[in-house]
């Protein structure tokens, strides 16, 4: 008793002597502000109420930790693996219990922890059903503070983590009011600590909401309002940031309001107290701003998740009381837990329009035989369309994008943005240079710069193997189009084509084919010569003996003409 009668003394000690330092620190501040001006006075008061409420809020998360410190359960608030908290959950008989809750509750937070910190702007509309799976409107503190301190330790993913809170913040608002609260408190913390990166990472979280539309456009003009009131190099410096990150939105919301922050600028700029670090800063703004923020796009395509009808805007005020709910820090067993969890689900299933696993598994169990025969049905009734009409609009588009084209290169980024459907190969594009009239160097250019690309074989394998795997026996039959034999002419063009893309080792067996093909050429010409010799000769001799039977035809008949003259003289005479 006697000891724990100390004990109670003692804090009794140190909460009076801790009330009357803090209020001698009022005192001394009060003092200081009336030996100063008025707005240090004001200054002074304004953070002793920040401090009295921050204690405050401390204090009574403390007895909230101390009053929930019986209900932890088998966790205890110490890390558990997946595994063995899934075991532990499966033992738990009597889902209601507060152990059972607590268990759920330390899943909950791992769950979303996890999700928010692999997040990015490739997989971020995998992540958000996976998201709306867990239990938000239960784990909405769990995930405001995961999404700070992600955004704490990765100011470059910010655009990510705002579009995130702008899906959850149109089926959820609550949960984006909250996040936007503890954003500006934490703002306005930092602020009056004078501390700079916990101030810019606020400041570039609340300038990704406002792009989102998450929070409304006077917060940003607030903002920039009390960092260029008294203006130092640290607060332009975090000011000309927050209006490059949220300047091209406030030019179409609240045009006036911007020009009013940039004559402010301008202002500060012509005064020139500031260092000229920053001064460089202001004037590369003005530039920016000039050139109507290009390259500085409020939302970029990838992260504009939320149609302009489900956008859901908050306002929050840097001048009004925010209450951050710090009770939603701590785990509180819920009375109607089941009823509550179940009311998800079904808000989870309208949301997600899946229903229950249950029911999917019975009815595929059921319909697996019934799915085979439709599907066999719908391959029977399929009609083929034989007309080509999509090579025909393959072919009208290609022959479109190549006249409308600058040049090659233009082409050539144009072609490859064009979609082939499964069933049309390249083979079947329509060369454009079989219909010109002459040659055109355009077309070889093009051809060149395809012929370039996908060179994942040549880089996977060196040139030593892909020469022996093109080399290979049985893989000759597959190569004869890309390498002819056929042909000298189309040889030649084989070679020169794979040296001018720097591939000419490749093409030896061609060149010494082609020098053995120019020596059988010889040899053939030079026995079709011979031939043709042979075939003379022949013929002249066959004329040579024509030749001696017409004379010897005509010497007997001569002397048939004699006996006969002959002849009729001895008649005559007789």
């Amino acid at each position: 008793m006697d000891r724990r009668g100390s004990i109670d003394s003692e804090e009794d000690y140190r909460m009076v002597t801790g009330k009357s330092d803090r209020y001698s620190d009022r005192d001394r501040r009060r003092k200081v502000g009336k030996g100063g001006n008025n707005e240090r006075e004001r200054r002074a008061c304004y953070d002793s109420e920040e401090d009295d409420r921050e204690l405050a809020w401390k204090s009574e998360r403390d007895r909230d930790r101390d009053r929930d410190a019986s209900n932890l359960g088998k966790s205890g608030g110490v890390y558990i693996p997946s595994f063995k908290l899934a075991m532990m959950m499966k033992e738990v008989q009597d889902k209601s219990s507060v152990e059972y809750q607590r268990l759920t509750w330390d899943a909950l937070r791992k769950s979303i922890n996890g999700l928010v910190n692999k997040v990015n702007a490739t997989n971020i509309k995998n992540v958000i059903p996976e998201l709306f799976w867990e239990n938000l409107i239960r784990g909405r503190r769990l995930f405001c503070r995961s999404c700070m301190k992600s955004q704490m330790a990765s100011p470059g993913f910010t655009d990510v983590f705002a579009a995130l809170v702008a899906v959850v913040n149109a089926k959820f608002p609550e949960v984006g009011d909250l996040l936007l609260r503890r954003i500006v408190l934490k703002l306005k913390r930092a602020y009056k600590r004078n501390d700079k990166p916990q101030l810019l990472a606020a400041v570039k979280f609340i300038g990704h909401l406002v792009n989102q539309q998450v929070a409304h456009e006077i917060i940003a003009l607030e903002l920039l309002t009390v960092l260029l009131e008294k203006p130092s190099d640290d607060s332009v410096e975090v000011a000309v940031g927050f209006v490059r990150e949220c300047g091209s939105i406030l030019q179409d919301l609240s045009p006036k309001g911007l020009h009013g922050i940039f004559e402010r600028f301008r202002g500060i700029l012509h005064e020139g107290e500031i260092d000229k670090r920053v001064q460089f800063l202001i004037e590369g703004l003005f530039a920016i701003r000039k050139a109507k923020f290009q390259g500085y796009p409020a939302v970029r395509p990838e992260l504009d998740l939320v149609e302009l009808e489900d956008q859901i805007t908050h306002e929050v005020s840097l001048n009004e009381e925010i209450d951050p709910e710090i009770s939603l820090d701590i785990f509180k067993p819920d009375p109607n837990f089941l009823e509550n969890e179940k009311r998800y689900e079904e808000l989870k299933k309208s949301m997600l329009g899946e229903d229950s696993e249950d029911e999917e598994e019975g009815m595929d169990a059921e319909s697996d035989d019934e799915d085979e025969e439709d599907v066999s049905d719908e391959e029977q009734m399929q009609i083929k369309d034989e007309t080509e009409t999509n090579l025909v609009n393959l072919r009208r588009s290609i022959y479109v994008t190549i006249m409308s084209s600058v040049d090659f290169e233009e082409a050539g980024h144009k072609l490859l943005k064009i979609k082939l459907e499964p069933d049309l190969n390249l083979t079947e594009y329509p060369m454009g240079s079989s219909q010109e009239r002459t040659y055109r160097r355009y077309y070889a250019l093009l051809g060149q710069r395809f012929c370039m690309m996908n060179k994942e074989l040549s880089e996977l394998h060196e040139i030593r193997l892909l020469k022996e795997r093109l080399n290979n026996p049985t893989m000759q039959e597959s190569f004869e189009s890309i390498f002819p034999k056929d042909n000298p002419k189309n040889t030649r063009f084989c070679i020169n084509f794979f040296t001018s893309i720097g591939l000419g080792c490749l093409t030896e067996n061609l060149r010494e084919y082609l020098k053995n093909m120019s020596s059988l050429i010889m040899q053939q010409q030079k026995q079709v010569s011979e031939s043709e010799s042979d075939d003379e000769s022949g013929s002249s001799d066959s004329s040579d003996s024509g030749r001696a039977s017409s004379d010897s035809d005509s010497t007997s008949s001569d002397e048939n003409d004699s006996e006969r003259e002959r002849r009729q003289r001895k008649r005559r005479r007789k």
